[in-house]
């Protein structure tokens, strides 16, 4: 019973590690079609939210949120199609947009090490990553084509060390299902 729970939890992780790591890999070795990819499912997430406000609109029995649900299916569209069209400025805008929260959450971070009831170490964890966010925000708001191609190649390199991860993860989930089972039929 338990060794077929831990070895369907290990395949899983260790598929997914896998795919991680095959993902990882092509991000770092071509990074520009990795942004192409992002732009893309950028796209078809705003096709798919489109059509989702347009259902939401004709699924209203009110003309007010009609108008507002159709409008917000239109911007949809219209984002889709540039995202389609120009894939180099949705690259930028997208590349921007990371620059923006990554800067606004560092100040918050940075904010939050000035709390009077946390420690010290707490503290300076808050104020170095509210840093580190800051510098990313600002290095990548001055040279957003860059950006996108380092965004791409930091998302490769995650996913190759997430993917290990998963795979080394995989390996301990199955030799503790091994030992649970062995536990068990010890105990029958």
């Amino acid at each position: 019973m338990f060794s077929s729970l831990f070895s369907s939890v290990s395949t899983s992780l260790l598929w997914r590690g896998l795919l991680a790591i095959v993902i990882g890999v092509v991000s770092v070795a071509w990074p520009d079609i990795t942004v192409g990819a992002f732009v893309i499912v950028f796209a078809v997430y705003a096709f798919l939210a489109a059509g989702a406000e347009a259902a939401r609109a004709f699924g209203s029995d009110r003309a007010g949120p009609v108008l507002g649900f159709l409008l917000l299916a239109l911007l949809s569209v219209a984002a889709g199609l540039v995202a389609l069209f120009w894939p180099d400025i949705t690259a930028y805008a997208l590349t921007l947009w990371v620059a923006v929260w990554a800067f606004v959450t560092g100040v918050v971070e940075a904010a939050m090490a000035f709390q009077r009831h946390s420690a010290a170490g707490e503290r300076a964890i808050w104020a170095l990553g509210g840093l580190v966010s800051i510098a990313l925000g600002v290095v990548l708001s001055i040279r957003p084509d860059i950006g996108a191609l380092t965004l791409a190649t930091t998302f490769g390199l995650f996913s190759i060390v997430y993917g290990v991860g998963a795979v080394v993860l995989s390996i301990q989930v199955r030799h503790v299902g091994h030992a649970a089972g062995q536990m068990t039929s010890s105990t029958a």
